[in-house]
């Protein structure tokens, strides 16, 4: 077992259709020690850098969530879901065939800066002691208000056909998928979003990362008097 003071921080590229916990428990089953934990949830349905940290380490996971993120990504206009990703059935909205880049350049500067934004329902904020997510499974309705969120960057990288590429750096607690949402709104044909990847917390960047199986392999094959 591992002992005080060790402290490790580990930079993961989180799979696709992992979730957050699941890629803490793999690392905590390979390090031998309970106290491990993550800087910041990553849906599933999204990949990327994720901060693990480990033992006197874990100290630092509010300092990590603080920092700014970046992330790419693809929007769909057109269309939308209950949870303004894949995780629910698309349901078409209007046709997006005259919307132009200006539009969409437009909309995003629009969505920039200091704005108020509206947690999605699909989300793991708590309302009243209770998930919303789990609220919204449960087919109840649950009032979310504003948050105010910092959106520095919001770059549009590619427009073809209904997708939308895109570059965005925010504050904690910023819901790219709540930006998918009012994107679609303010164009008037709805969107969700289709991919997400982050690729920056802090000064932490997703090219630093290691591959979740490689890393764990790493710590497996370390001297057992250092675990």
């Amino acid at each position: 077992m591992q002992q005080e003071p060790y402290g490790e921080v580990f930079l993961i590229d989180k799979p696709l259709e992992w979730t957050s916990f699941d890629v803490v428990k793999k690392v905590r089953n390979a390090l031998r020690i309970k106290k491990v934990g993550h800087a910041g949830t990553l849906d599933p349905l999204a990949s990327g850098l994720l901060i693990v940290c480990a033992s006197k380490m874990t100290k630092q996971i509010e300092t990590f969530m603080g920092q700014e993120k970046e992330y790419t990504g693809t929007f769909v206009i057109g269309s939308t879901t209950e949870s303004f990703d894949l995780e629910k059935p698309v349901i078409p909205v209007a046709d997006a065939s005259f919307i132009t880049l200006e539009q969409v350049k437009a909309v995003a500067n629009q969505l920039t800066g200091d704005i108020m934004q509206i947690p999605p329902m699909h989300s793991a904020i708590k309302v009243d002691g209770k998930r919303v997510y789990e609220s919204a499974r449960a087919g109840k309705e649950v009032k979310m208000d504003p948050r105010p969120v910092q959106v520095r960057e919001f770059e549009i990288t590619r427009f073809e056909g209904n997708e939308v590429d895109f570059r965005i750096s925010c504050s904690k607690g910023t819901y790219i998928r709540s930006l998918a949402r009012d994107l679609g709104e303010i164009l008037g044909v709805g969107a969700y979003l289709k991919a997400l990847c982050r690729t920056r917390i802090g000064e932490f960047r997703l090219t630093e990362a290691k591959d979740l199986m490689i890393l764990v392999e790493e710590i497996k094959a370390r001297p057992h008097e250092n675990l």
